[in-house]
């Protein structure tokens, strides 16, 4: 596959766990402790796919790769959210086992083209 295919699909992948974490967020408690997880897991798992947009958009290889790292952290902080959210028993493990996969693969992806730019 071409890098620029690659992107491609990378974009529209990052999208659509994007709106699938919009999803999820709007199902938890409407408690006060889960607002404050409900804005950090939206944020975190919806920053990845705009970061990674602008990546691909980037002026320098440097912006390029400050990006990716953003997109890095991004996604092990999304998992960190799921896991909390996990523990807490909000929802049945089923309930969460696309998202949890898509963003352990996620940082995976962005740890190795992170790790590739040095």
């Amino acid at each position: 596959m071409e890098n620029k295919e690659f992107a491609r699909q990378l974009e529209e992948r990052t999208l659509i766990f994007g709106v699938r974490i919009i999803q999820l967020s709007a199902k938890l408690p409407k408690t006060d402790e889960a607002k404050v997880i409900r804005t950090q897991l939206t944020k975190a798992g919806t920053s990845i796919g705009a970061n990674y947009r602008e990546a691909n958009r980037s002026r320098s290889k440097a912006d390029f790769k400050n990006k990716i790292k953003i997109c890095e952290s991004e996604s092990s902080e999304t998992v960190y959210w799921l896991k909390i959210i996990r523990f807490l028993k909000w929802f049945d493990d089923n309930d969460t086992e696309w998202e949890f996969k898509e963003a352990k693969e996620l940082l995976a992806i962005f740890t190795s083209i992170s790790n590739n730019l040095n």
